[in-house]
C-alpha cells in the first residue's frame, strides 16, 4: 500500500470508548441507467471530498458494496485533508486500515468500516477520501446529483497531493456512505434527515455546500457547547411510498437513518416527490413518459402519506429519538405541477402543522411561499425550475430552523 506508513491507528474499542457519531453521511443507492453507466474504475483510484459537520480526534469510513453484483476489492484507502481542485494537505494523510490490514474485500450487499485512525479534523473540515480499486467495479454503490464532483486517477495514487495528468472528473459520489468521528464532549449527536432532491439540493452549485443541511451544520458548529452533527441522507427522486430513484424511504429509514450512529434527532423531509409523480398534467404539458415510468405504483393520496409519516414517526420514536418534518414546499411552475396535486399538499401540510404527531414543525413551505401566490416559489429561492432550491433558498431553510431544537 502506498501513503504514509506511520500512522498509528487505533482500534476501535480505545478511542469510540464514548460511542460514534456520522458526522457526514449519503444515502446509497444502486447505479441508474438513466443517468449514464459509471466507469468501470478497473485499475484506478476514486477520489472523493466531504464536508464534515462536527469535528473529532480520530475518523473512520463506512465504504459500501451495497448494491453491488460482485465481491468490491479496495487495494488501499487513504483519508486526509482536502486542498482545492482535488488536493490534499501535505501531512494530513492518513492511510486507512481494516482489522489492521491495508486492504479488504467487501462482500456483495454489504458495507464495512475501516479502523478509526488518528486525524485531528474541526467541524466543518472538509476531507479528501481516495480508493484504489485494482479490479473492475461493474456495478458501483453510488449517490448521483449529490452537486459534489470525485475523480478518478490512473492506477494506485491514493497519496497524490495533486490530481496526476489523465484524472476525470466524476459528478457523483460511489462507494463511500459515511465518516464518523467519536462522541465525547466536543462532539454531540447526530441530527439524521432523510429527504428527497430538496434535502439532497441537486438545484444548488456543486461543491460549494450550500444544502441547507450545510448550512444548519455551520450554525450548529458556532454555537457554544458540544457541535452536533448533521447527516444528509437525501436522494433526489426518492418518494415516502414506493422506490424511485432509491428505494422508498420506508424501506431505506432503518439503514439510513435509525441505524445512524449517534442518533439523537430526525428530520422527515419526504412527500413531494410522491404527490408530483401521482398528479402530473394529462394533456400531454408534464413529463415524459418515459420520466414517469421510472417512478412505479398507484397514486397515492395525502391520508396514504399521512399513515406513512406515522409509520416513520413511529419507528423513530421506538428509538427515543425526536421526530421533527419540515412542510412540503410549493411547486407551481414545475412541469409536474397540477391543482389536483396541490390540494393534495396542502391537506398533508395542513396536518404537519396542526396534528401534534411532532416535536416540532419546521414550516418550510412559508420560508418559501411567494406571499402573492402561494402555490410557487418566491423569485430567487429556486434554482429555475420552480422546484428545487437554489444557493439563496437553501440558505433562507437553513437559516429559517430554530436551534433550540437541538440541545
Amino acid at each position: 500500500m502506498t501513503g504514509n506508513t506511520d500512522i498509528t491507528t487505533a482500534h476501535p474499542t480505545g478511542a469510540a470508548a464514548g460511542g460514534w457519531a456520522r458526522t457526514w453521511g449519503t444515502a446509497p443507492h444502486a447505479p441508474i441507467s438513466e443517468f449514464g453507466l459509471l466507469p468501470s474504475f478497473a485499475d484506478t483510484t476514486l477520489r472523493q471530498v466531504v464536508r464534515i459537520s462536527g469535528g473529532g480526534r480520530q475518523v473512520r469510513l463506512r465504504i459500501t458494496n451495497e448494491y453491488g453484483t460482485e465481491p468490491l476489492i479496495v487495494g488501499a484507502a487513504q483519508i486526509a485533508l482536502a486542498a482545492p481542485e482535488g488536493g490534499i494537505r501535505p501531512g494530513s494523510e492518513r492511510g486507512l486500515t481494516f482489522d489492521d490490514k491495508p486492504t479488504v474485500t467487501i462482500p456483495t450487499g454489504a458495507p464495512v468500516l475501516s479502523d478509526p485512525v488518528d486525524l485531528a479534523v474541526p467541524a466543518l473540515s472538509e476531507l479528501s477520501i481516495s480508493l484504489y480499486l485494482p479490479e473492475a467495479v461493474k456495478s458501483a454503490t453510488c449517490h448521483a446529483m449529490g452537486v459534489q464532483t470525485a475523480w478518478v486517477m490512473p492506477g494506485n495514487t491514493v497519496d497524490a497531493l495533486t490530481l496526476p495528468a489523465g484524472s476525470e472528473s466524476l459528478p457523483l459520489q460511489a462507494l463511500i456512505s459515511a465518516v464518523e468521528v467519536p462522541r465525547d464532549g466536543d462532539t454531540g449527536a447526530t441530527i439524521a434527515v432523510i429527504g428527497d432532491s430538496n434535502t439532497d439540493c441537486s438545484g444548488t452549485t456543486p461543491d460549494t455546500n450550500r444544502r441547507w443541511t450545510d448550512r444548519l451544520a455551520e450554525r450548529l458548529a458556532e454555537r457554544d457547547g458540544a457541535t452536533l452533527c448533521v447527516s444528509n441522507q437525501g436522494i433526489s427522486g426518492n418518494r415516502m411510498l414506493n422506490e424511485g430513484l432509491g428505494e422508498a424511504a420506508l424501506a431505506r429509514f432503518d439503514r439510513d437513518v435509525l441505524a445512524t450512529p449517534g442518533l439523537g434527532y430526525v428530520v422527515l423531509a419526504i412527500g413531494l416527490g410522491d404527490i408530483g409523480v401521482s398528479y402530473p398534467p394529462t394533456d400531454g404539458s408534464g413529463p415524459s413518459p418515459d420520466f414517469l415510468a421510472m417512478f412505479p405504483g398507484a397514486p397515492v393520496t395525502a391520508d396514504d402519506l399521512i399513515a406513512g409519516f406515522g409509520q416513520l414517526i413511529g419507528r423513530a420514536r421506538a428509538r427515543g429519538v425526536r421526530v421533527y418534518a419540515p412542510t412540503l414546499t410549493p411547486y407551481e411552475g414545475d412541469e409536474i405541477f397540477t391543482q389536483e396535486g396541490e390540494q393534495v399538499r396542502q391537506k398533508v401540510n395542513e396536518w404537519i402543522r396542526t396534528s401534534g404527531a411532532f416535536d416540532a414543525v419546521m414550516d418550510f413551505d412559508a420560508v418559501w411561499s411567494d406571499p402573492d401566490h402561494p402555490s410557487r416559489i418566491r423569485d430567487g429561492f429556486h434554482a429555475g425550475d420552480h422546484l428545487h432550491g437554489s444557493d439563496a433558498g437553501c440558505r433562507a431553510l437553513g437559516d429559517s430552523i430554530d436551534l433550540a431544537l437541538f440541545q
